[in-house]
């Protein structure tokens, strides 16, 4: 036998997470300018990195022979000290995912279950599945989470449960009273891991106060992510905050020096960036509201988002919303397919600088002219 076909079935049927086409790849294939490019399909952050988190990474890039300090004890404390928890309820990870992987590491195994939403960050279905435990995909209710199925949907075997907050890649948002009625009745030995890696792009009125619930709850888990707002989805940091206990079991599986000494001093220097945030968020706001009125103006149906992106509707079959995906790139414009969340025929957006903006909307219309 191939040495391959020892490894459990549930791992050789994984589908591999698929990124956004990078610049170079897209140049390459098609013979075009670098410079002429434009992503609109990761859900980067327009405006770059944070300066201060810029300079502090090349202050420490003579350290780099050496290896980072494993505990993270200076953004641990920078993050208990932000959000008023002990840090020993504080996760690092190599971005946010990799904490989604760690908690279905420590709470899933084969006979198990985890349950989320149609539509919901791809990675959720990926975790579970490279554990062997069960899958159980909620049917959304709008492009959102319906959180009343999914608490129904919670079986004796089911130990996570996986709510994005707002969601990747619909946009939507459950709101604050949804997810704390949610959060009071879930049995306390289910883990509920709410994702919020877009929260920095909510308006204060949509921002729920769930990290006062750890408090009250010790099967909470939060994670949210440096990769966004703060533009440091290159050097990979994310934290989870959570029970102590639960911390502490994730520790025991966290890889040694999972987050580079980089990423490290990049996001402790970006924590403290609040103008950095500001001018992100307010960009964000104008952008979305720029996309969305030349949306509207060609008739095109879109997701209302909570995000830094937009998910929009191609009319036709799926194989036309993949040729105006080809005639974007043709035109230089790196969009994101959704056939992999089961929206054969959306694809995302993510909200550029003004001048991006402009040159996606006209390509759109050129792309949905031809």
């Amino acid at each position: 036998m191939n040495l391959c076909d020892f490894a459990p079935e549930y791992i050789r049927s994984i589908q591999p997470y698929q990124p956004g086409k990078p610049i170079s790849e897209l140049a390459r294939e098609l013979g075009l300018d670098e410079t002429h490019v434009i992503k609109l399909a990761s859900n980067e952050n327009p405006l770059g990195a944070s300066p201060l988190a810029l300079d502090a990474i090349i202050n420490v890039l003579h350290e780099v022979a050496l290896y980072p300090d494993g505990s993270g004890y200076e953004l641990k404390n920078a993050l208990s000290n932000r959000y008023d928890i002990d840090p020993e309820q504080i996760i690092l990870g190599n971005g946010s995912n990799d904490v989604l992987d760690l908690a279905a590491r420590v709470f899933l195994k084969p006979g198990a279950a985890a349950v989320y939403s149609q539509h919901a960050f791809a990675v959720y279905p990926l975790v579970v599945q490279m554990i062997g435990a069960n899958g159980i995909s909620v049917p959304a209710r709008d492009f959102g989470h319906d959180l009343s199925a999914m608490l129904d949907a919670i079986t004796p075997e089911t130990r996570i449960v996986f709510i994005a907050s707002p969601n990747n890649p619909t946009g939507t948002l459950s709101s604050e009273n949804e997810l704390f009625r949610f959060m009071e009745h879930v049995s306390r030995d289910v883990l509920v891991v709410i994702d919020e890696a877009y929260y920095e792009y909510l308006p204060e009125a949509n921002k729920p106060d769930s990290i006062s619930w750890l408090r009250q709850f010790s099967n909470l888990l939060i994670t949210r992510t440096f990769s966004k707002v703060y533009g440091l989805a290159g050097v990979r940091v994310g934290f989870g905050l959570t029970h102590p206990d639960v911390a502490n079991l994730m520790n025991r599986v966290r890889q040694p020096f999972n987050v580079g000494s980089i990423g490290l001093v990049g996001a402790l220097a970006a924590l403290r960036d609040s103008e950095f945030v500001q001018r992100s968020y307010a960009l964000n706001r104008a952008g979305m509201l720029q996309l969305t009125d030349g949306l509207r103006k060609m008739n095109i149906e879109y997701i209302p988002s909570y995000g830094n992106f937009i998910s929009f509707r191609v009319k036709g079959d799926a194989s036309n919303t993949l040729k105006v995906y080809q005639k974007l790139l043709q035109q230089g414009i790196i969009v994101r397919p959704l056939g992999i969340y089961e929206m054969p025929n959306h694809l995302r957006v993510t909200v550029g600088l003004q001048a991006q903006n402009k040159r996606f909307l006209e390509a759109l219309e050129l792309a949905l002219s031809e």
